[in-house]
């Protein structure tokens, strides 16, 4: 029996500043989480990955991270994802200032 399909958000990593950004259902790439657009069908979760993989001259290494849906937005359902959005946990820089 196949698995329940997990809802998943684009992410990837800006090509020029190198902080990881995340597809927005307007079709941009939003550094924050929040604004990312939520899939909930396999189909069009890989539609909407190769038409954002294919835009080599904005991001790099695009793929879909598992999320759960939440009042504020996609939230992590992995510690990966959980650390990608808030960066570093040494010391507060970059994204952590704003924080």
């Amino acid at each position: 029996m196949p698995r329940q399909f997990t809802p998943k958000v684009i992410t990837a990593n800006a090509l020029m500043s190198g902080d990881v950004v995340y597809l927005t259902a307007q079709d941009e790439w939003s550094p924050y989480l929040s604004k990312a657009e939520l899939l909930t069908d396999e189909a069009h979760a890989q539609v909407r990955l190769v038409e954002a993989a294919a835009r080599q001259s904005e991001i790099v290494g695009a793929y879909l991270a598992d999320m759960a849906p939440s009042d504020d937005g996609p939230q992590p359902t992995h510690f990966r994802e959980e650390f990608r959005r808030t960066g570093p946990s040494n010391y507060a820089h970059g994204k952590q200032v704003d924080l």
